[in-house]
């Protein structure tokens, strides 16, 4: 059997057209959904994402609002931007790109953003309500992987479900949206005893740890559907002396002659993020106006 490829760019094209359908309707409305994006100094990576988010928000119709700072910002100067874009109502999401300079704190910035505008769903509060089963602003990356599931299997009810990593971006709020979808949930991580056999009684497998290739095919369940959200960068001396090549924590080669379904990496989870981002922006909008939430792009 080989697995189903998840085509994940194809999908958010999907979610990027829902998106933009919603964000057409608000403006009928009179509303015009935007999203703020802080950049502190000038690390080339982060100029890239922050440009492409930029792209992406005009591209839905949504206004972008674009702040960079130098990377010696004092605190006070950074927090009183956020706290002018917290009450700006034209502004309804607000993302500050990570990694921000050492003297800053990451903890510290998303505790000073409106958790009705966390649109990257990271503060404690955000984290709370998902826990507690209220509306959350979703960590961006996990709802993309959830919104894949569905569409991949349909109703999650039932299914055993392992995520293999235990981080506050990705590992701990997937596993709070599979019980959300009536999965039995499984958090594991390096160090799970036996973890071979852990992921093996998996029906659904999220592997989220930041280990290159960690996870063989023959830890999966034959028909299996597995989210590879790992990026990494391994030699790759075929391409050339001092080349490297992208993969996941699965072994793909492996895995997609088990597996029902696969994401690739490059090309499955990565492309959701941003259009979770979007699809986040949207539905805070709706929130703070008084409106249904956006159907097919929440938790």
């Amino acid at each position: 059997m080989t697995a189903k490829i998840l085509d994940g760019k194809a999908f958010a094209a999907t979610i990027r057209e829902k998106v933009a359908a919603h964000v057409s309707a608000l403006k009928d409305k009179g509303i015009h959904p935007g999203l703020a994006v802080v950049l502190v100094g000038e690390d080339p990576a982060s100029e890239v994402y922050v440009r492409n988010k930029g792209i992406a928000t005009r591209e839905v119709g949504m206004a972008s609002f674009e702040h960079k700072l130098p990377a010696d910002v004092s605190e006070a100067d950074l927090y009183a931007l956020i706290d002018r874009l917290n009450a700006d109502p034209a502004v309804n999401g607000i993302l500050v790109q990570f990694p921000v300079p050492d003297h800053l704190s990451e903890r510290d910035i998303v505790a000073r953003i409106d958790p009705a505008k966390d649109v990257d769903g990271l503060s404690v509060i955000n984290a709370g309500l998902l826990a507690s089963g209220q509306n959350a602003m979703v960590s961006c990356t996990p709802l993309g992987c959830l919104m894949l599931l569905r569409d991949t299997l349909g109703s999650l009810s039932g299914l055993d479900a392992v995520v293999i990593g235990r981080s506050n971006l990705v590992g701990k709020p997937m596993a709070q949206l599979l019980l959300r979808d009536s999965c039995t949930v499984t958090i594991a991580h390096s160090r799970t005893k036996d973890l071979a056999a852990t992921v093996r009684r998996a029906d659904i497998v999220v592997a989220a740890v930041g280990r290159a290739q960690m996870v063989p095919g023959d830890w999966i369940k034959p028909g299996a559907t597995v989210i590879d959200v790992g990026i990494n960068r391994i030699p790759a001396p075929e391409r050339g002396e001092g080349k490297t090549r992208l993969v996941g924590d699965v072994d793909f080669d492996t895995a997609k002659e088990v597996a029902g379904a696969i994401t690739p990496v490059p090309g499955g989870v990565g492309p959701l993020t941003i259009a979770c981002l979007l699809a986040n922006t949207v539905t805070a909008a709706c929130r703070v106006n008084g409106l249904p939430e956006p159907e097919g792009l929440t938790a």
